[in-house]
């Protein structure tokens, strides 16, 4: 099940081993024995990605983390459910800036593009400018609930939810909204304590999707 997303990462023919993480030792794939070796390989073929993401790293330091947050990243983050994938990538990204995680902030504003969010709303997230016009009332309200449940869960409420229904955003889609946060509010720890720095993705997919003239432009003031 190649996802687009990996697949063009493939396509970009990116370098298998990315940089270390600065602060802390990980698992590299050329270390990986065992059911780590086992876990980095099904994820390499699964999801076509030619490398192991340095997240997956940083939890095969204890694998089965790693195997659990494998499944519950394959069947609730890489998935379509409740909420469909552009509405998860736009609560990870923003989650991920509230953290202020570069890693996870690359990588998911990279997915929210590939999943058909707009650069504009996607600037709208990244400045925190949640009154938007490029964003939907509905989306509004859901990242602002997002907000709440990232740094202030002890204070939601019926009312808040209420909001949200009446928004238009099942209950459903309300909890895997809250899941999706809590989730990334992890992953961002996790993933700056270790010390993982942005892959580049969204500039792999601002590169990739520039306009002819543009890319031309860019190759001779390179050359210049």
């Amino acid at each position: 099940m190649t996802l687009p997303e990996y697949d063009k990462i493939a396509r970009a023919h990116r370098s298998q081993e990315t940089s270390a993480p600065a602060n802390l030792a990980v698992v590299e794939e050329s270390a990986a024995t065992d059911e780590v070796a086992v876990l980095y390989e099904h994820f390499r073929t699964h999801f076509g990605r030619p490398d192991v993401p340095g997240i997956l790293k940083c939890f095969a330091t204890h694998p089965p983390l790693l195997r659990h947050m494998m499944v519950i990243s394959e069947t609730l983050i890489f998935s379509e459910g409740a909420l469909g994938r552009k509405v998860k990538e736009m609560i990870a990204t923003f989650t991920s800036i509230l953290n202020a995680c570069p890693y996870c902030v690359d990588s998911h504003a990279y997915f929210l593009r590939m999943y058909g969010g707009s650069s504009a709303a996607l600037k709208a997230i990244l400045n925190d400018d949640l009154g938007s016009p490029e964003l939907t009332l509905a989306e509004q309200l859901l990242l602002e609930f997002v907000r709440k449940v990232n740094g202030f869960s002890y204070e939601v409420d019926a009312e808040d939810t209420a909001l949200l229904m009446k928004a238009g955003w099942s209950e459903l889609q309300i909890a895997e909204a809250i899941h999706i946060t809590a989730l990334f509010a992890t992953f961002n720890r996790v993933a700056n304590a270790f010390g993982l720095g942005s892959q580049g993705l969204l500039a792999l997919y601002e590169e990739d999707t520039a306009p002819a003239v543009d890319k031309q432009a860019a190759k001779e003031k390179e050359n210049a």
